[in-house]
């Protein structure tokens, strides 16, 4: 029997899904959706994950609902992280995978992340559009029998091998690092992956804030992106006499890193450290960066004999290069890292141990690491403009600076390049907003004239 047709779902994103509690995503949308998804897949076998909001252990009991109506096996994480799930679809031979996961989005906002077998990403051209469609209209196909949900028992083991495989543990030195897992999901796997370090003998002390998870929040979603969300990790970075601290958002695909005096460090100069660290071990390797701010990890990459490549913006373009190039690592400066011997998924956990084993091997603090890379290629950060015409903004700003411009580049909105500086320029794919980012060539002034001046254009 067909289920009925239902309004447009606008949990649908471009490459995930992400809604408000209620009418936007519930049970019952939840339960289309995982129908939905296996039957576009054709699939047999998928991972189900969550994280630990209040609201992700009914939706994705939805979910399972809807799978195994398809007659799936559904092969449960539980609590976990998004990073957990990518594994275990490519570990157990699924085809295809799930978590429900806002990640850092407000406490009445629920999504999931999905992939294809091979953990491939799923987007609106490859798949994500069709399970909307599907979902929508409520066409289903007969229900299947012999659905049923699996525990993926020894699935994180399996994980924490796979991720401790990117460093040389006898190559750490003693240091004591501060971790806030921010009342996420990460809590339970770092516990896991701290206790194998601990045994094959990592002189690695960790002090743990906000550990353990709690899907009401009680220290705030955890974004350590936001600016104000940042002093409590550096305080707590600075009283621990730590070499450094790591915090993670909430189903932990993405880390922050905070040096030994508690300030924060730039998602772009964290690229070129890992950069630094896969040329080490592979001469002449590909990097992939996202096109916002490039010269840092550009120049990294040159003096290593690598081959640094461009891509837009976004975890479906970004695994899609290194799937194309055969790139071993590829980073965005918004802390997303992707590695090619990772599924070429993205990982919260991988980039801090590097860090950690670089930090050992050159024996200087972090700190003093960055500071030499931070002189060099200043940046603005992020800048967030909200104006009431995009297109025209883009335009005042085009007008008055690409005649000057000696490169221009629209990967990713509009990048134009001076002798001293550049800048990028991008449109958000879901809100009225402008995304500015100004580089130099070791000119902090320039950066700060140039924002003032580009700001003035936006209005």
């Amino acid at each position: 029997m067909l289920a009925a047709k239902v309004p447009p779902l606008t949990c649908f994103k471009a490459y995930d899904i992400r809604g408000r509690l209620g009418p936007e995503l519930n049970e019952a949308i939840a339960r289309r959706i995982g129908r939905a998804f296996a039957e576009v897949l054709g699939a047999q076998r998928v991972v189900l994950g969550r994280d630990c909001r209040a609201s992700s252990e009914m939706l994705a009991a939805a979910v399972a609902a809807g799978l195994m109506e398809a007659g799936v096996e559904v092969l449960d994480l539980g609590l976990s992280g998004t990073e957990e799930m990518y594994f275990a679809t490519t570990h157990l031979g699924a085809d295809g995978g799930i978590t429900v996961t806002a990640s850092h989005n407000p406490m009445e906002w629920n999504g999931m992340k999905m992939v294809r077998a091979g953990s491939a990403p799923i987007s609106a051209d490859t798949g994500l559009a069709a399970i909307r469609a599907l979902a929508e209209s409520g066409d289903f196909a007969r229900a299947r029998m012999g659905g049923r949900i699996t525990p993926a028992e020894g699935t994180r083991a399996a994980y924490v091998a796979r991720v401790l495989s990117f460093v040389d543990v006898a190559a750490l030195r003693p240091l004591r690092i501060l971790v806030n897992a921010g009342n996420g999901a990460a809590g339970p796997t770092f516990d896991a992956l701290a206790a194998v370090l601990a045994a094959a003998g990592a002189p690695l002390v960790f002090e743990r804030l906000h550990h353990d998870p709690d899907g009401s929040f009680p220290n705030g979603i955890p974004n350590p992106l936001l600016p104000e969300n940042q002093p409590v990790t550096a305080r707590a970075v600075v009283a621990a006499g730590a070499d450094f601290g790591v915090a993670w958002d909430g189903d932990f695909d993405r880390c922050f890193l905070f040096d030994h005096t508690g300030a924060f460090i730039p998602g772009e100069y964290v690229v070129g450290l890992l950069a630094e660290a896969f040329l080490a071990r592979e001469p002449g390797a590909k990097i992939v960066h996202d096109p916002r701010v490039i010269w840092n990890t550009a120049d990294v990459v040159a003096r290593a004999g690598g081959q640094a490549i461009a891509s837009r913006t976004g975890h479906a373009f970004l695994k899609r290069a290194l799937r194309d190039t055969g790139a071993v690592y590829g980073g965005e400066m918004s802390a997303h890292h992707y590695f090619r011997d990772f599924m070429c998924c993205d990982s919260g956990m991988i980039p801090w141990l590097l860090v950690a084993e670089l930090v050992s091997r050159r024996d200087v603090p972090l700190a003093e690491i960055l500071a030499e890379r931070r002189a060099a290629f200043p940046s603005s950060g992020e800048i967030n403009f909200r104006v009431a015409d995009v297109a025209a903004a883009v335009a005042r700003v085009e007008a008055a600076y690409a005649a000057a411009a000696t490169d221009r580049d629209e990967t990713d909105g509009l990048s134009l390049s001076f002798p001293g500086w550049r800048f990028n320029l991008r449109a958000s794919n879901t809100e009225p907003l402008l995304r500015l980012n100004v580089e130099s060539r070791g000119d902090t002034a320039m950066v700060q004239r140039a924002v003032a001046q580009i700001a003035a254009l936006i209005g």
